[in-house]
């Protein structure tokens, strides 16, 4: 658990930085030098991208984390990267096919409603190759317990490159077609900085170890990487909401969506570098079938992660008509403030109950994943185009995701429990909530007197933000929800609240 703490807290870190870099870039500079419409031709081709890169990579990511320990040892881990490497190329060639076949028919889709998305569709292709080697090396990373330079050059990397841009289109200094090809191109850099560090690290090679890979553990592996192509969809939902929007309402009401969804990505910032570096622990205990350990990490992954997602989206939520207010443009964003709350919930439930989809995928019932990966695809599938068109399309795009992702955890949730014996819903996660119900009735309160007290804009947030954000502290360290939590308070403040320590 060092291990997972130290590289916890470094890629938390560098998330930050990334979340920093973005939120200046997010509301500062698209929201000024974009129209609504170029920040949707934006979202759409990188969600495109990455839902095609997700298929692609035939299930790979989870496979490396699944099989790493099998594979673990020997100067170069007996070409497990050269493995990872083939298998997505395979993937790929696959996808350049199929976009090559459905080409005209995917732009008839976005013809009417997005044009300009037509322009640059031929894109798409390059941008998914970069998008599935970046993460293919992240996760090579991450089996190494090194995943902080990854997390540096995606979420800072990545908007730095961004940044240079859309500040360079905003000035009139490069044409759109350049922009596009620039916004790309940050992906592909991401790919080559990835692949730079990991040959670095050492431990890889392009060479497959075939005596160590023997027939069997080849038909294994292949049965399991081409099943969990099928799962990955359960973490790359949200994608279908910008997809189904630019193609029913039309990219300018998607860029409003897409300033929206960057506020709720926030919550799940935690979850990325905890949910990188814990899975390859929960792999080993399952394959050792520790339960008990399984079930012990678990309820500790998903405790934590309920308690930063909400925390994260009740600050959010109670400054969000300061941040509209001070954005430029942001009367023509505000409309997606429920947006903001209805998406941040889908990303609580994902964040602090993906742990049970990682402990089916490594267990022995991984199969069973793609009946509920089935029903949870129809059911996104089914509510985007049911909800996302009409006045309300973005509110019911954020909802669909919200309800598909509950039932999809409710049976999730279920099936550990019955099969497994893994349950990991525990106390914490129940007084967290109650703690929550507590917090918004405070909030509600304190927007009633806010008014009298004649403060300016600036000035009320962040007294707002002090006191809510104090007192959700003190709800949390004294209610004991985490005695974890309560351990590492007390080591930063030697002596404080001894008695609850």
């Amino acid at each position: 658990m060092g291990v997972i703490a130290r590289q916890s807290i470094k890629g938390a870190i560098a998330n930050y930085i990334g979340v920093g870099i973005g939120f200046f870039v997010s509301f500062f500079v698209l929201t000024r030098y974009l129209t609504q419409e170029e920040i949707g031709l934006t979202r759409v081709m990188v969600d495109a991208a990455l839902l095609f890169s997700s298929l692609a990579q035939l299930g790979t990511n989870a496979s490396i984390v699944r099989y790493f320990p099998y594979f673990k040892g020997g100067r170069d881990n007996h070409g497990i990267f050269g493995l990872s490497v083939l298998l997505p190329l395979v993937g790929f060639s696959l996808f350049a096919l199929a976009f090559l076949v459905f080409r005209q028919p995917l732009l008839e889709v976005y013809s009417q409603n997005a044009p300009l998305l037509a322009d640059y569709f031929y894109l798409v292709p390059m941008l998914t190759f970069f998008a599935l080697y970046t993460t293919v090396f992240e996760t090579n990373a991450s089996v190494l317990m090194r995943i902080t330079v990854p997390k540096l050059v995606r979420e800072v990397g990545i908007r730095l490159f961004n940044l240079a841009a859309y500040l360079l289109y905003g000035y009139r200094l490069i044409s759109l077609d350049v922009f596009v090809w620039m916004f790309c191109g940050s992906y592909g850099l991401a790919m080559l900085l990835n692949l730079l560090y990991l040959f670095r690290l050492g431990h890889i090679s392009l060479r497959i170890d075939r005596r160590f890979l023997d027939r069997e553990k080849r038909k294994e592996i292949g049965r399991y990487s081409l099943f969990m192509t099928a799962t990955v969809l359960a973490g790359n939902i949200p994608l279908f909401n910008s997809l189904f929007l630019g193609a029913k309402a039309g990219l300018a009401l998607t860029g409003v969506y897409t300033i929206a969804s960057f506020i709720a990505n926030v919550v799940e910032v935690p979850y990325r570098s905890l949910g990188a570096i814990s899975r390859p622990v929960i792999a080993a205990s399952v394959k050792e079938e520790d339960w008990a350990e399984v079930k012990r990490l678990g309820r500790q992954v998903s405790l934590h992660q309920l308690m930063v997602s909400t925390a994260i989206l009740y600050l959010i939520y109670i400054n969000l008509d300061t941040l509209f207010a001070l954005i430029p443009n942001g009367q023509d964003y505000v409309g997606g403030k429920s947006v903001v709350l209805i998406l941040g919930l889908a990303k609580v439930v994902n964040s602090s109950f993906s742990v049970c989809t990682d402990i089916l995928n490594f267990s022995r019932r991984y199969r069973w994943s793609l009946a509920y990966i089935a029903l949870l695809t129809a059911m996104a599938i089914g509510l985007n185009s049911a909800l996302a068109g009409g006045s309300a399309a973005i509110n019911g795009a954020a909802g669909a995701t919200l309800i598909a992702y509950t039932c999809y955890f409710v049976m999730l949730f279920r099936d550990l429990q019955v099969h497994l014996g893994v349950n990991v819903f525990g106390w914490g996660q129940a007084k967290m909530a109650a703690v929550m119900v507590v917090m918004v009735a405070a909030y509600m309160a304190w927007d009633a007197v806010e008014p009298a007290l004649g403060m300016g804009l600036i000035a009320a947030a962040v007294v707002r933000t002090a006191l809510l954000g104090a007192l959700l502290a003190a709800a949390v360290y004294f209610g004991r929800i985490s005695p974890a939590v309560n351990d590492i308070v007390s080591k930063i403040i030697p002596g404080a609240f001894k008695k609850n320590s």
